[in-house]
């Protein structure tokens, strides 16, 4: 057995958020729960991990991977992550459902509102430049012409993807992890990040999207079935902590719209945290 803390879990039944619950899926016939160890290259992995075991090593690894970061309430944990009855110590852990055929599919939840640019100037949290450009009058050259003209720019729906792998196709195969915009500074146009990022790093600015983010599920249902070549038999779902209920109005209309395409499909997951620094962490 294997598993992670989370602050909320989602099922074809219904969702519990910020408050205790508990669900299980039964597999039987030929599906088997195999360890890290029995997993052949080609299977696809289930995978957990708490945000300190997220690393750029492990994120580019090749292998087919689905899962999520463990998650609390505020962010700031503490985390846990376990199989066969103990914590992992580096936080993060594998296993595999044998026997089953799968396809993965990511709806991003965001509009990219540029391609991954070069980090070419940050210090600490700011990230001062893109290529020869002051960040923030990148940032704001990108915006939608509506909310350009807003009397104050909506911080809260804007965010900074930092890819991994092949810039080109990263947005694309969904291989970013977003980070929260923390402010834009006028004086040196400058922009505060909620994570440390460095000279040479790639990322790109998005916007949350409500109608966008409901296309795109429904797309990677769509995707996922394609790839599969047929119905499925059962799901994992795996929502950010920022989607579902607190994002679409405390209605989960990501697991609407699974069901609404199978609508006898079982389905089970949890809402995972994303890879940040507390701000106030110090090194």
């Amino acid at each position: 057995m294997f598993g992670c803390s989370a602050s909320g879990l989602v099922t074809d039944e219904d969702w519990v958020l910020d408050s205790s619950g508990a669900a299980a899926m039964v597999l039987g016939g030929d599906f088997s729960i195999v360890p890290d160890a029995g997993i052949p290259a080609n299977e696809l992995r289930i995978s957990l991990s708490t945000p300190d075991g997220v690393n750029t090593e492990w994120m580019d690894q090749t292998k087919i991977r689905v899962g999520a970061i463990a998650s609390d309430v505020f962010g700031h944990g503490p985390f846990a992550v376990w199989q066969s009855a103990r914590t992992v110590a580096d936080g993060h852990t594998h296993a595999c459902v044998r026997g089953a055929e799968s396809a993965v599919a990511v709806g991003q939840g965001v509009r990219a509102l540029t391609t991954p640019l070069e980090v070419a100037d940050a210090q600490g949290l700011e990230v001062r430049k893109l290529g020869p450009y002051p960040a923030l009058n990148v940032l704001i050259n990108a915006l939608p012409q509506a909310v350009r003209e807003m009397e104050r720019i909506p911080l809260h729906l804007l965010m900074c993807g930092v890819t991994f792998g092949e810039p080109s196709s990263a947005i694309r195969d969904g291989r970013f992890r977003l980070d929260h915009i923390v402010s834009a500074n006028v004086d040196d146009h400058s922009i505060t990040l909620s994570q440390e990022l460095h000279r040479g790093e790639r990322l790109f600015w998005a916007i949350r999207d409500k109608l966008s983010a409901q296309r795109d599920m429904a797309s990677a249902v769509s995707r996922a079935q394609q790839s599969l070549g047929r119905d499925p038999d059962f799901a994992l779902l795996f929502p950010c902590l920022s989607r579902g209920p607190s994002f679409y109005g405390n209605r989960d209309r990501d697991a609407e719209t699974l069901s609404a395409a199978f609508p006898d499909l079982p389905f089970i997951g949890f809402y995972g945290n994303r890879k940040q620094k507390r701000l106030d962490e110090k090194k």
